[in-house]
């Protein structure tokens, strides 16, 4: 039996630019921190009588791809479904991770994240960008280059950086589900068609993002949160389904609470918010809160995937 797991993660800025055709086009950049959030894959050989479960079409397709038969494959979270982390890339880098380890094969982090981005993409036509594969195969603070080719530059965090963070920034659940695809599909032809808006919003989220990673690396969660902040009114400006009801009762919330930063993770519709505030500050926010979605308790995680036990897994 070989059990791995990969971290999920909070994208503070650049998101949708790593998204084809904008990275080969005009240049992305992401800037997102790895939780300890994970999916876990366990993988081990499975016996003539054991009853087949309906296929999971992530694990169907990873497992054709590397040509691996009888074997059984189980995913658990341990976070919400739909929550914007990134969860389904989480669990397919672990899937590669976990599939790596039974053809005794040792690949980068850089190779389980284009592999896992591939799978989602080529084999399932998943609408989506790279920076979710990247993020749980590196962990960590994370800078993200993307043109034709993806450069994944991990970001150097302190002890003091990682409390702020730890201390700082509120997760909350909204506890709506998000409609990622459709609302990718909507933003990519809007962009194809050079909708001004769109265009000028996507080349500055990802400057916003390049001196994220900048604030990040100085350890300043003040000017982070700054970007962060003006990067939601450039991605809300995106598509109208990017907010909700729920999320702007949340934003009013924490800003009434003194949050000097806010915005939606991942494609959103739904999904968790982040909040950003001022040292001592932040259990003010998660009270104003408390009736509008679930505080989600979080910490950075340093690693990436990892193999956290392994056997001998016939295939």
């Amino acid at each position: 039996m070989i059990v791995a797991s990969a971290p999920t993660r909070l994208d503070f800025g650049g998101g949708w630019t790593d998204v084809p055709p904008f990275p080969e086009e005009r240049g992305g950049f992401v800037c997102n921190l790895a939780i300890e959030r994970r999916a876990t894959v366990t993988l081990h050989a499975s016996s003539s009588d054991e009853p087949a479960p309906a296929p999971d079409p992530l694990v169907a397709a990873a497992l054709r791809r590397a040509g691996m038969t009888n074997v059984r494959v189980a995913i658990a979270s341990d976070f919400p479904v739909g929550a914007g982390l990134g969860g389904s890339s989480a669990a397919g880098v672990a899937l590669q991770a976990a599939i790596a380890a039974a053809q005794h094969q040792a690949p980068t982090a850089h190779a389980l994240a284009e592999a896992s981005r591939a799978t989602e993409v080529d084999e399932l036509g998943v609408a989506g960008g790279f920076q979710d594969h990247f993020a749980a195969a590196y962990g960590g603070a994370l800078a993200l280059t993307l043109g034709r080719t993806r450069v994944a530059t991990p970001i150097p965090l302190s002890q003091v950086a990682i409390a702020a963070l730890e201390a700082r920034l509120t997760v909350i659940y909204t506890g709506e589900s998000r409609i990622s695809a459709q609302t990718i599909t909507a933003v990519l032809e809007a962009y194809r068609d050079r909708v001004p808006r769109v265009v000028q919003a996507l080349d500055r989220m990802a400057q916003l993002a390049r001196e994220m990673a900048e604030a990040l690396h100085v350890g300043s969660v003040s000017d982070l949160a700054a970007l962060v902040d003006e990067h939601w009114t450039h991605q809300r400006s995106l598509h109208p389904a990017i907010t909700t009801a729920r999320i702007d009762a949340i934003e009013h919330a924490v800003r009434a609470a003194g949050a000097t930063g806010f915005k939606a993770l991942g494609a959103s519709g739904g999904g968790c918010v982040v909040a950003l505030s001022p040292v001592g500050v932040a259990a003010g926010v998660r009270a104003a809160v408390a009736e509008l979605g679930e505080v989600l308790p979080w910490r950075v995680a340093r690693a990436g995937v990892r193999v956290e036990a392994g056997g001998a897994v016939a295939g």
